[in-house]
């Protein structure tokens, strides 16, 4: 029967397949891969990994701008994962599951390390380098990445300035409005403490979720009374661990990144119009899950 040519891109779906079936394949193979297909590979259907290979469209012949363009791709998938991780985090947190919540926060703080890795396919660029095809880029700025807005929501660093640039997308500004009227997962936890028995006050848990979370001592002492007990049922302490596993890996995110930007443009302005480093080092003051960290001096 004659074969109708796939376009790259095009969906096809998955066909399920049972243990039972894999074995009997296996069988008929003698052992060997399968190498013919009726409709897409199947490996290609699920991971659209045709589509994902033609997204890379340079701007340059400069063959370094390649590592660029995929390594900036390749964070925006790692953004959108963690994120994912992070909703399904406040999800179980807001039922109060807090041994099941360990397990999407522990995947962040591995993802946020993947991410972390990813700065390391630019270590070779020189200001030189990054000058060849800086030009090309306009005002295109990762300050302007949509998904890492919403992670940075979803962790607690709130500012509803930072979504006007998308109001003309306007899919991209409702979904980041959305995320900023969605309690971040700093909130789900203070919310979980006050359920805990910890003297959390009201006007605390019932802020406008839109606005950045402050550092409060309530939040402190009930983390140091936490981190009091070691016992190995005392879930809420594994919560704070994981949750400073994630806080420590997003830190060295920002910090592997204002590094970047000193070796290959020194405090050049930066392309989207800000000040370029001296803006990103004063956007680190902004600490992630604050009393988790001013808790420990008091433990």
């Amino acid at each position: 029967m004659e074969q109708t040519e796939l376009r790259p891109g095009t969906r096809t779906a998955v066909r399920p397949v049972t243990g039972k079936q894999r074995a009997a394949r296996a069988a008929r193979n003698g052992g060997e891969p399968t190498l013919e297909f009726a409709e897409r590979v199947p490996y290609d259907a699920y991971v659209q990994a045709s589509t994902l290979h033609r997204l890379q469209q340079p701007l340059s012949d400069d063959p370094g701008e390649m590592s660029f363009l995929m390594v900036s791709q390749i964070m925006e998938l790692y953004f959108g994962l963690t994120c994912h991780e992070l909703r399904e985090t406040s999800r179980l947190l807001r039922t109060d599951r807090v041994w099941e919540a360990l397990a999407p926060l522990r995947r962040a703080a591995l993802h946020l390390e993947a991410l972390n890795a990813a700065w390391h396919g630019l270590r070779w660029m020189t200001p030189a380098d990054f000058n060849r095809f800086r030009n090309l880029l306009g005002e295109g700025s990762g300050f302007q990445s949509a998904m890492y807005r919403h992670l940075e929501f979803r962790l607690g660093l709130r500012d509803a300035a930072l979504i006007r640039p998308f109001r003309r997308q306007t899919e991209v500004y409702a979904d980041l409005n959305a995320t900023l009227a969605t309690p971040s997962v700093w909130d789900e936890v203070v919310a979980l403490l006050a359920r805990h028995g910890h003297d959390i006050p009201a006007d605390l848990l019932d802020r406008d979720v839109r606005d950045e979370h402050q550092p409060h001592a309530a939040v402190e002492a009930a983390w140091v009374h936490i981190y009091g007990d070691s016992g190995p049922d005392n879930h809420l302490r594994m919560l704070g661990e994981a949750l400073t596993e994630v806080a420590e890996q997003f830190g060295d995110w920002r910090h592997h990144h204002v590094k970047a930007v000193q070796r290959t443009m020194g405090a050049k302005v930066g392309s989207g119009g800000s000040a370029g480093l001296a803006w990103l080092q004063r956007s680190m003051a902004r600490v992630v899950f604050p009393e988790l960290w001013s808790a420990r001096t008091a433990m």
